[in-house]
């Protein structure tokens, strides 16, 4: 049997680790071996991990030190393929291969907007990365963009050449997704369907604008009664919180902190919202999508508006603008939009599986 290698640095709680356990699950339902390498033993994911994968720990910290057993591993395994994500392992996957001297195919994988995600960054270095990481990407057999944005991105702003790109979504879809959802959320806000619970998703960092969405919920309150549920951790959690006091909404906007069912919370939602600045793709969204749950997002880059058909599916607001996503929720929660199955259909795991499967006949 064919195997193949997947490498991400850990499985904390982010799209990009979500989306490859739903891949390494994928790729042993069609018939493969699976390696799932991490460099260190750290997330929250391992539970969703089908038993047929191999879990391969390099017990390395840092870019640098992720190398040499990475090394080790490919001059041992010799997969037929590596696939990364997230640019510490995909900077360490290029040169590895070259160290190891293996035929090994490579696909390196780009979740995020680098144009816009790197520019505030103090480390020089970091913040150049569209510019020299082009060098290391050009070095792969294909560079798989999750979003058309992406795709897009990375030809035009990195210049790597358009016939390495190829578009290919994550593989949100499951059907453990569909199961989990049918779980009771445990919390009281959902025990009545009275007042309408808003629903957010995601990392608490400032790429995701939480505070947006406070001030928009601060006016969603004068017109009507709501309740504002927040799922995920993150290094604003602090400063968000004491957002919340100052605003005098302690008892209508919880924080519950990660969870690895979130999809019990979407199902029963009366609104999810997605308020980022920027995504690579928006896994939320079409993991909200799939349950039928209406949705308001901002139209950033990339994604939001690529998943929501431009806003056939769901209502899209500009980036910032608190007042804009007020008015957005509350037209949802009077008039919903209820996504159809074909919005989703392509995210399916298994759909997706068959994508990259196809990608790897097409290199030599």
């Amino acid at each position: 049997m064919h195997k193949i290698a997947l490498f991400i640095p850990n499985l904390n709680g982010g799209g990009a680790e979500r989306a490859f356990v739903n891949l390494a699950n994928g790729f042993t339902e069609f018939g493969f071996q699976v390696d799932l390498i991490l460099a260190q033993q750290k997330g929250v994911y391992f539970d969703e991990l089908s038993s047929l994968v191999n879990i391969y720990y390099l017990k390395a910290q840092g870019f640098k030190n992720m190398i040499r057993p990475l090394v080790t591993y490919l001059r041992t395994v010799k997969p037929m393929v590596l696939i990364s994500a997230l640019e510490n392992a995909n900077l360490a996957s290029v040169i590895a291969r070259s160290l190891s001297g293996v035929n090994v195919k490579l696909i390196l994988t780009e979740h995020s907007t680098p144009s816009l995600y790197y520019r505030n960054y103090r480390k020089i270095l970091v913040r150049s990365f569209p510019t020299w990481g082009r060098f290391f990407y050009q070095c792969s057999d294909k560079v798989v963009g999750v979003s058309k944005g992406v795709a897009h991105e990375l030809v035009e702003v990195m210049k790597i050449p358009k016939d390495k790109i190829t578009f290919i979504p994550n593989p949100v879809v499951t059907p453990k997704l569909f199961k989990l959802s049918q779980n009771d959320p445990g919390h009281p806000w959902f025990h009545s369907e009275e007042i309408p619970v808003i629903l957010n998703v995601g990392r608490l960092t400032k790429e995701k604008d939480h505070e947006t969405l406070l001030s928009a919920f601060c006016r969603v309150l004068r017109e009507r009664s709501a309740r504002l549920l927040i799922v995920g951790e993150g290094e604003e959690r602090s400063r968000l919180q004491n957002l919340v006091r100052s605003f005098g909404l302690v008892k209508d906007v919880d924080f519950i902190g990660f969870s690895n069912n979130p999809f019990a919370y979407m199902k029963r939602a009366a609104v999810f919202v997605l308020s980022s600045r920027l995504e690579g793709l928006g896994n939320v969204l079409i993991e909200a999508m799939a349950l039928g749950t209406p949705i308001v997002s901002t139209d950033c880059p990339y994604g939001p508006s690529e998943i929501l058909a431009k806003g056939r599916y769901g209502r899209l607001v500009p980036v910032g603008d608190s007042n804009s996503l007020a008015q957005a929720i509350l037209e949802t929660i009077d008039n919903p939009i209820i996504p159809p199955e074909e919005a989703w259909k392509q995210y399916q795991y298994d759909r997706v599986t068959k994508k990259y499967l196809d990608l790897l006949k097409t290199i030599n």
